[in-house]
């Protein structure tokens, strides 16, 4: 069905034209608890936006229930899930806004074409295991999975409608004598004792959902849902139809007791078992992958209009969906049109780039230290470079992706320096050359990894995990030139070729990077133990504290060689310092109590002049940067935006789609980030157009998430996945 507009009397006709900024274009489908709009954010992306009825909008009840709705789709990958890019459940009409997701549902799916073969509902298996894995991981139980909760889309199934989700310490608990479900898909607690419904409760329904791809039928089957409900607790599933192979795990899944079931871990493994063959790639079925060179392949773009029909070509028309709420009954989904993805290629010159090294630098703490070698032998394993990096030319940049440490690795995390990249990872630090990712030495470091490498004073200063201790590498061979204890929940700054650490109370201590000679030792200026900030380009360190109301934060410059204060400060507000150039020092103004921004702030020392520029709305979970007088700030939702800190002006906003990325890293023409599935994004920093992004690289992402570095016309990433990867950083539509 054709998007339409609201003409008509009753809920329709009374939706409004905006929620929030956003105008709502057409009416994409309605449920019982709200309407799902078509809307476009401020940079052309397409969103569903879900409003909530009127009626509902005043009930406390339904209210806290939303609520939480949107909290738990924040909270899960956009990998498996369609990606929160804004909400407002405190609106008069509380409001969300999803990525619109092009493809149909898979109760759709099934209705239309009938049931799947045999590989599509391994695939499909394979891929909604992986979903529940990312939404259990983050403490969610989605507690309604069904065929229209599940979009078939080009890079394999998205969980959608997060509206009876809940934490597994969630207050918000069901009350008695209701039951909230689909009960052709609730597993037998789900009617026995809602109050104890946990991640269990999914995989059944998983089972069921398996059962309806497999024959178009559920395992329990009756027109009447109080038959249904009495077969899901005490008869046994009809699995009739369902492939041979898949049958034993489909029934485990529909186990009576939820410690019978598997976990979604377990699942993945059996299939890759059952399957050598298992692949999620290609995975829209149906008349989406009939016949060599129709439609869309796997890892191909959409392109604007793109039509997804077998033997198409591109072409206008692309069926789309959008992550809304389904129709009475689940099988409905309204909303066809033309759909298209996220990704905007711009087309014209790119500047070259001169080199940026992420982001500013860790906050540190430390006190008392003393020598402490505890790198073992002081040799490390040398590697033979390989032949290539002797063959690179400045001719255009191919990429590469290479596993600097094998087996089940962490991100990595890396800097740029010497003609070098070093890379910490899973307790080894590792140097490989940037035209190749060859490696040309690596370290065995305790659990190394939890930050990258710092080079200062001509070394590559590394810490554990732990952060008790520190050590300065040869860059050139990998050798210890020395190292040091520090204190436990240490961290450090770099400036001017001076380590600076703090430790449990007002003492700095200045550390030669090059000797790791102690230079100075002295109290700063402020309320407790300050947090140390430093920047690339910047001459300064800054140690700064704010008052335990939030009220005031208290600024000092420091002279990194001598540990002399330059300047100092008392600035309105809980200002966390996020870049320096030009003699100004730029900040997120936070809330006190949430950590949300509120503001972006520009102190300038020389004539003690202070601009606020407030945001819009509050941003969760912020990073930022800070080029040329222009803050870019990232929040945890994937709002990207750009604010002129010198004219108090926003320039732009884009809807990234990023459930969680890394920490904004600019250069003059672009800003660049890393997302949690692995993606790097580059977008314009002139207009905001996003410009290009790599494919996913899926994998545990148990730890921080390392910001980008660029460097010498290229980008270099890390991924959950283990990998680290570079790109042409001239050429991002190329990705």
């Amino acid at each position: 069905m054709t998007p339409q507009r609201n003409t008509g009397a009753g809920a329709e006709a009374e939706r409004p034209e905006y929620a929030g900024h956003y105008r709502l274009e057409s009416c994409l489908g309605s449920g019982g608890m709200g309407v799902v709009h078509l809307a476009r954010s401020t940079s052309g992306l397409k969103l569903a936006v879900k409003v909530v009825h009127a009626e509902f909008a005043k009930d406390p009840e339904f209210r806290g229930r939303f609520r939480q709705e949107v909290a738990a789709a924040r909270q899960v990958s956009g990998a498996f899930t369609a990606s929160v890019v804004d909400a407002d459940p405190e609106a008069g009409r509380p409001w969300m806004a999803t990525l619109f997701i092009p493809g149909p549902t898979l109760a759709e799916q099934v209705k239309r074409n009938g049931p799947m073969a045999p590989a599509q509902v391994r695939r499909l298996m394979a891929g909604l295991a992986e979903a529940l894995r990312d939404i259990h991981r983050v403490g969610v139980v989605h507690r309604d999975l069904k065929p229209s909760n599940v979009l078939l889309a080009e890079d394999g199934p998205k969980v959608i409608d997060f509206g009876i989700s809940r934490p597994k310490d969630s207050e918000l608990r069901t009350e008695t004598g209701k039951l909230i479900g689909t009960p052709p898909f609730m597993a037998p607690e789900q009617f026995r004792r809602p109050r104890e419904v946990g991640p269990a409760a999914d995989v059944f329904a998983l089972g069921s959902v398996l059962v309806h791809a497999a024959t178009g039928r559920g395992p329990f089957d009756s027109d009447s849902p109080y038959i249904v409900a009495y077969q899901v607790v005490h008869d046994e599933p009809d699995l009739t139809g369902v492939p041979e192979d898949l049958a034993p795990l489909v029934l485990r899944c529909l186990a009576k007791e939820p410690e019978d079931r598997p976990t979604p871990d377990e699942l993945m493994r059996e299939l890759r078992s059952t399957s050598a063959a298992y692949d999620t790639q290609a995975f829209v079925p149906g008349q989406w992958d009939q016949g060599a060179g129709d439609g869309l392949r796997a890892g191909e773009d959409l392109r604007p209009g793109d039509d997804l029909r077998p033997g198409s070509g591109p072409r206008s028309g692309a069926e789309g969906r959008a992550a809304s709420e389904g129709q009475p009954g689940g099988e409905g989904r309204s909303g066809s049109g033309a759909g298209r993805a996220s990704r905007v290629f711009a087309a014209g010159p790119v500047r070259r780039r001169t080199a940026v090294v992420a982001g500013a630098l860790g906050l540190v703490v430390a006190g008392t230290f003393g020598a402490l070698q505890w790198f073992g032998d002081d040799g490390p394993a040398p590697v033979n470079a390989s032949a290539r990096a002797t063959a690179a030319t400045a001719a255009a940049f191919d990429g590469w992706a290479v596993r600097p440490v094998a087996g089940r690795a962490a991100v990595p995390q890396c800097a740029y320096g010497a003609g070098t990249l070093f890379c910490a990872q899973s307790g080894e630090v590792v140097a490989l050359a940037p035209a190749d990712g060859a490696v040309r030495w690596r370290r065995p470091v305790g659990q190394a990894g939890a930050a990258a490498p710092v080079l200062s004073g001509g070394l590559v200063h590394v810490t554990t995990a732990d952060g008790r201790q520190l050590a300065a590498l040869d860059p050139a061979s990998g050798r210890t030139r020395w190292s040091r204890a520090v204190p436990a929940g240490s961290g450090w700054v770099s400036a001017g070729g001076t380590l600076l650490l703090t430790g449990g109370g007002a003492a700095v201590t200045g550390v030669d990077g090059a000797s790791g000679r102690t230079r100075w030792s002295h109290s700063v200026p402020g309320d407790g133990a300050p947090l140390l900030a430093a920047f690339p380009g910047d001459p300064l360190a800054y140690a700064t504290s704010t008052s335990g109301d939030g009220a005031w934060t208290r600024i000092a410059a420091l002279d990194p060689g001598t540990g002399a204060v330059r300047w100092e400060a008392r600035l309105k507000g809980s200002l966390r310092p996020v870049g320096a150039e030009g003699g100004s020092v730029y900040f997120l103004g936070l809330d006190p109590v949430y950590g949300d921004a509120r503001s972006v702030v520009r102190y300038t020392a020389a004539t003690k002049a202070v601009r606020r520029v407030a945001l819009p709305v509050p941003r969760q979970g912020p990073q930022a940067d800070v080029r040329d007088g222009v803050v870019h700030v990232l929040a945890s939702g994937g709002a990207l935006e750009a604010v002129d800190a010198g004219t108090g002006r926003r320039l732009w906003e884009l809807e990234t789609a990023v459930s969680r990325g890394s920490a904004p890293v600019s250069d003059a023409g672009h800003v660049y980030v890393t997302a949690a599935d692995g993606r790097l994004l580059a977008v314009d920093a002139r207009t905001g157009r996003l410009l290009g992004q790599t494919r996913p690289r899926l994998g545990d992402l148990a730890g921080t998430l390392a910001a980008p570095v660029v460097a010498d016309g290229r980008a270099y990433a890390g991924a959950p996945d283990g990998a680290l990867f570079a790109v042409d950083a001239e050429r991002p539509a190329a990705w």
